[in-house]
């Protein structure tokens, strides 16, 4: 089966990794770097028409637990602040981009994560340009 991965961790598809369908877990067998996707056989899909049935489905997998990453489940909701303490807003999504991805605030504004300075007790510490907040 063709997958696209929507993490930069490869090991989510390891021998032996176990992901998430609706349809029930999927065990990774093999799999190999294929262009921008993965070909992946899993040890549950013996035939064409199993694999046919799984098109399309979204697969999950049980968190990692890394302190020096960022998660987005763990990003959206936290308070957004600058360095000397002034309040941007929460962060409602994030959003992919090729550059840096954004932190989509409540207020409108997009902050390129790489202006994130410090993480800690619900609250992103950002330093940002001058006037990055003032069309807001």
């Amino acid at each position: 089966m063709v997958v696209t991965l929507w993490t930069n961790r490869a090991e989510r598809l390891e021998a032996g990794s176990v992901l998430c369908s609706d349809s029930g877990s999927l065990t990774v067998a093999e799999a190999r770097a294929f262009q921008r996707r993965w070909i992946v056989r899993f040890a549950e899909v013996g035939d064409r028409s199993t694999a046919e049935f799984l098109r399309g489905q979204v697969l999950r997998a049980e968190p990692i637990s890394d302190p020096d990453e960022l998660w987005v489940h763990e990003l959206v909701g936290m308070m957004v602040c600058e360095a000397d303490g002034t309040e941007r807003g929460r962060v409602e999504a994030v959003q992919v981009n090729p550059a840096s991805d954004l932190l989509e605030l409540e207020t409108g504004a997009l902050v390129p994560l790489t202006f994130l300075t410090e993480q800690s007790e619900g609250r992103l510490v950002v330093d940002v340009p001058d006037g990055l907040f003032d069309e807001i």
